[in-house]
C-alpha cells in the first residue's frame, strides 16, 4: 500500500505523520503538495492536523478548495481510502465526504492533552484490529473539535455504525466529565457510509512512538496494515 501525505499552508502534523507512517510503519510514503492534483497513485491519502490557510473563515474551508482536493474527493468517490486528522477530519466535513461540521470548543479555549477514547466500531479498516483493547489514550490539540450534526444525522450515523470514537474516562465510561470539547453525544471520530473515509480529532500520529511514551496511536495504523496488502 502507498500512502499520500498532503501538506497545506499552515500544516503542522504532515511531517509527523510521514514519519510515524515511514519510518515507525516502513510504509512507502508521497509527499503530496496542496497545488498537487496527481495523487501519485497512492491508495491512501492522509490529510493531517494544523491550520490551513490559517484557519481563516474557520477551520478547513479554503482548504478544501485547494487543486488536490478535487483529487482526493474523487478517490474517495472510487472508494480509495482517506483519513483527517484534526484539521483534516474539518477540511472532509467542509468537503462534503464526511457528515457534520467541527465548531469552537465550548470553552471558547484551545486545548491541548491526552483523552481517552472509546472504540465504537470494529466494522472499519482503521478501527477493527484495534477493537480487542476497547479504549485508548491519545493526545488532542484543537480549538475547532466539537463535533456537531443534525438529529436526523445524529441518529443514521449510530443506526449505521458510523460512529468510530467517543470521548470517555479511562474506564470506558462515556461521561459529561469525559468530553473536551462539547462534541454531540461525545463523538470524536466518524466515517463516511461506504467505511473508506475516516476523521477523528484527537491526533494518533503523536502517540506511535515510544520515545514520547504512548504508542496507543500505533493500534490504529496497525489496524490499517492487518487488512491490507503492504
Amino acid at each position: 500500500m502507498k500512502f499520500g501525505v498532503i501538506t497545506f499552508p499552515g500544516s503542522n502534523c504532515d511531517q509527523d505523520m510521514i514519519y510515524v507512517l515511514e519510518t515507525i510503519m516502513g510504509q512507502h510514503v508521497e509527499r503530496l503538495w496542496h497545488k498537487d492534483t496527481d495523487l501519485k497513485g497512492c491508495d491512501f491519502i492522509a490529510v493531517p492536523g494544523g491550520f490551513s490557510y490559517g484557519d481563516y473563515l474557520r477551520s478547513g474551508a479554503i482548504a478544501r478548495f485547494s487543486p488536490i482536493m478535487t483529487s482526493v474527493i474523487e478517490h474517495a468517490n472510487r472508494g480509495g481510502y482517506v483519513l483527517g486528522v484534526c484539521n483534516g477530519f474539518q477540511i472532509l466535513c467542509e468537503s462534503g465526504l464526511l457528515d457534520g461540521a467541527l465548531l469552537h470548543n465550548t470553552s471558547q479555549k484551545f486545548i491541548c492533552r491526552n483523552v481517552h477514547l472509546r472504540i465504537e466500531t470494529d466494522k472499519t479498516l482503521l478501527t477493527r484490529g484495534a477493537r480487542k483493547v476497547s479504549v485508548i489514550k491519545i493526545p488532542i490539540a484543537h480549538g475547532e473539535g466539537n463535533y456537531y450534526a443534525s438529529d436526523d444525522v445524529i441518529k443514521r450515523l449510530n443506526d449505521d455504525d458510523q460512529v468510530l470514537f467517543r470521548y470517555c474516562d479511562a474506564d470506558g465510561n462515556v461521561t459529561n466529565e469525559a468530553n473536551p470539547n462539547g462534541a454531540i453525544e461525545n463523538i470524536a471520530g466518524v466515517c463516511n457510509s461506504g467505511r473508506n473515509v475516516f476523521g477523528m480529532m484527537p491526533h494518533p500520529e503523536r502517540a506511535a512512538d515510544p520515545d514520547l511514551g504512548n504508542t496507543d496511536g500505533r493500534i490504529l495504523f496497525e489496524s490499517i496494515l492487518a487488512e491490507v496488502t503492504v
